[in-house]
């Protein structure tokens, strides 16, 4: 089991309903758990090899979209959600919500939440801000759990898989969530190289959700 270690807990209220929501960034955990996050896709040709290889290796993930790649795309949301991956929100132009209005903001987290309940049929619960960057007042109006990372080998500045590869298998623990992006050839191949490495130390692949629920 992983014990969620609930961090900067607040408190998000919709329609007058109130629910405890966590950051998820880490967990303690007692058995061999970790999750494999990817952001800033879908890309068309990259995350359909990334799929492909996931279910080669029977791997669960979970992938924080940019709302406008969605709408030509659609095709490989909808596969991502068949396939028993969980789908979140990475705002609509990856903007840092932290350095717009308000209403901007929420305009970002709707209408990428629009498109992606439009193609699986099922709410958008978890959102990774861009740059982790956001305010408790911006989710007070949301109903939605903002999911951090704490392996991040920086996968989008640079080509060198291998170079991606070590730094994730080094500094992996039992509980960790990786942070990598699925918009990059190199960050695909070095993602399955991950995945084939950890399998190999007897690691399980997990979608954030299960963390909580686990």
């Amino acid at each position: 089991y992983c014990l969620c270690v609930l961090l900067m807990l607040i408190v998000s209220g919709v329609g007058g309903k109130a629910e405890q929501t966590a950051a998820i960034s880490a967990n303690d955990c007692y058995e061999n758990r970790i999750a494999i996050t990817f952001d800033d896709g879908p890309g068309k040709g990259t995350t359909e090899k990334l799929l492909d290889g996931l279910k080669e290796r029977g791997v669960k993930a979970t992938f924080f979209l940019v709302g406008e790649k969605i709408e030509d795309n659609r095709e490989l949301v909808a596969r991502m959600y068949a396939e028993g991956h969980l789908i979140g929100n990475h705002t609509f132009t990856h903007v840092q919500l932290s350095k717009v209005d308000g209403k901007q903001a929420l305009e970002e987290i709707v209408k990428t939440n629009t498109l992606i309940e439009e193609i699986t049929g099922e709410p958008v619960r978890y959102i990774r801000p861009p740059y982790g960057s956001y305010s408790n007042s911006l989710l007070m109006q949301i109903n939605m759990t903002p999911v951090l990372w704490s392996v991040d080998p920086e996968d989008w500045n640079t080509d060198n898989t291998g170079q991606v590869v070590k730094s994730v298998v080094a500094n992996v623990k039992c509980g960790d969530i990786i942070l990598l992006h699925d918009s990059y050839l190199s960050s695909v191949q070095a993602a399955l190289r991950i995945v084939d490495a950890l399998q190999g130390k007897g690691y399980e692949f997990i979608t954030v959700d299960q963390m909580i629920s686990d």
